[in-house]
């Protein structure tokens, strides 16, 4: 291959490289937006989830320890409540850590990646 075919090939390469360069910049906007407002509805949902979650076991608590009041199971019933609290949290911890991440911003992965790939087999 002549040097000047050579410089041609990376003159073509490197045009296609500019132009992509305003496409990534329309997608990683598309892209950031897309995740935003995914973001935005997932975490207003867990919120929602969990406070009316907490509510709704804090209450049932009360009313088992109320139940118990005054009867010899009192403290146990406390301190189940105290341990079922804690299993809970436990069990919580545990399902966060093992869900896998969400994949954000996976078409301009994508997109890079297939245009790599074109570098790669013009380059050759």
């Amino acid at each position: 291959m002549s040097m000047r075919s050579k410089v041609t090939q990376w003159r073509n390469v490197g045009r296609f490289c500019v132009e992509r360069a305003t496409d990534y910049g329309e997608l990683l906007g598309v892209e950031l937006e897309e995740t935003r407002k995914r973001l935005v509805r997932e975490l207003s949902a867990l919120v929602a989830l969990a406070v009316a979650g907490l509510f709704t076991l804090s209450f049932v608590c009360i009313a088992v320890i109320a139940t118990a009041w005054g009867t010899p199971y009192f403290l146990p019933v406390v301190w189940g409540v105290a341990a079922m609290w804690l299993g809970l949290s436990i069990i919580s911890l545990l399902v966060v850590r093992s869900q896998k991440p969400g994949r954000s911003f996976h078409v301009l992965q994508r997109e890079l990646r297939d245009d790599l790939d074109t570098l790669k087999e013009a380059l050759r």
